[in-house]
């Protein structure tokens, strides 16, 4: 029981951070958005020339930064590769091109609803859906396979990176864009922002707080641990936005969303089924890399180039609904996850010993 008010706890501390960052600055419904954070920030680094969602966000800074600190106080920093590093990078590649259709990644899907969004409605069934489909091939044997232990000097890399990002967040040199207007050009300032990951890292570690996670153990194990941390977000920011004056209940008009039901649906279901193949929604695969999991850095790479080539080829989706290219680009990757899906499962075989029948797997 202490354990689940540990996570419940957390998703509220979540849920309030979120709401101050909106009162602050931030994109209304997107105090936290992991995967509109990452497209950011490669547009503010030149990945991608997208003018209005260009700007290094302190959040995933602070994330990471405090991950890896919790991590590294409880002695749970373990510096660790090799489990299909490419397929993981395919696979958070794909996670962005199906959050970028829906416009956030899971943990906005919560704050939308929270916001009285109710296009997230639909962009929730579908994660379901992902998520369930991904279960299936889990039970027949899915796997990346083990990694190996790697020298701790591999898993520090990733969080110096963060702080060389917030270094020129701070530096502001001229070859870093910074959005004039659009969602970009909106965020809190800049240690409120950092503080707030910061927290959000170190609660996040704690807890194992995964929207993609609660879903399957759910699912799996009849488990809510997990899953009662995000009741505990959508509450404490629905709450949040009423007094704040942020709620708003409907379908259109809804900022930084479109209301194209069925592609709202279908980009989820890709995240949700691409994320149980990672073992984590995009927030779980930041905190993991910060645990020193340079699989997890891997995927995280993925969104990084991810969004910067949906922007790059008109892929992502806008106020004015998905583009003809998004749409594609949904559908190649669900069956590119099919194929990874199916693909990597573990096959039952006969090995024959001295003549005796043995059986194994490969």
């Amino acid at each position: 029981m202490k354990d689940k008010m540990d996570i419940i706890i957390t998703g509220a501390i979540v849920g309030i951070l979120s709401v101050l960052l909106v009162k602050f600055g931030n994109p209304v419904n997107m105090g936290i958005c992991i995967a509109c954070f990452i497209r950011d920030t490669a547009g503010a680094v030149g990945m991608h020339r997208a003018e209005v969602v260009q700007y290094i966000r302190p959040e995933i800074i602070g994330i990471v930064i405090g991950a890896f600190l919790m991590a590294f106080f409880k002695k749970e920093f373990d510096s660790r590769a090799g489990s299909s590093p490419f397929i993981r990078f395919i696979l958070g590649f794909i996670v962005m091109i199906g959050a970028l259709m829906f416009l956030g990644c899971p943990l906005r899907m919560v704050l939308r609803l929270g916001g009285g969004d109710l296009n997230a409605i639909t962009g929730l069934l579908g994660f379901a859906v992902g998520i369930f489909v991904g279960i299936q091939f889990l039970n027949k044997g899915f796997s990346l396979k083990r990694n190996y232990k790697t020298t701790n000097v591999e898993g520090y890399l990733f969080p110096v990176v963060n702080v060389g990002l917030f270094v020129l967040l701070i530096a502001a040199p001229t070859f870093i864009f910074f959005s004039k207007k659009g969602p970009g050009s909106l965020h809190a300032p800049i240690y409120m922002s950092l503080i707030a990951g910061l927290i959000v890292g170190a609660l996040a570690q704690k807890t194992r707080l995964c929207m993609v996670g609660g879903i399957r153990d759910l699912i799996m194990f009849k488990d809510t641990y997990l899953l009662s941390g995000f009741i505990a977000i959508f509450v404490v920011t629905l709450i949040g936005n009423l007094i704040i004056g942020k709620f708003k209940l409907g379908f259109v008009d809804q900022v930084v969303a479109h209301n194209d039901a069925l592609w709202n649906f279908t980009g989820m279901v890709l995240v949700g089924w691409a994320s149980v193949l990672l073992g984590g929604c995009p927030l779980r695969q930041l905190i993991l890399s910060a645990e020193g999991n340079i699989d997890s850095v891997m995927s995280v790479l993925g969104m990084f180039v991810g969004a910067a080539f949906v922007h790059n080829f008109g892929l992502a989706s806008s106020a004015k609904g998905p583009t003809l290219n998004g749409k594609v680009a949904v559908i190649l990757g669900l069956i590119v996850v099919l194929l990874i899906s199916y693909l990597n499962r573990e096959k039952h075989i006969e090995v024959k010993v001295k003549g005796d029948v043995k059986v194994g797997s490969n």
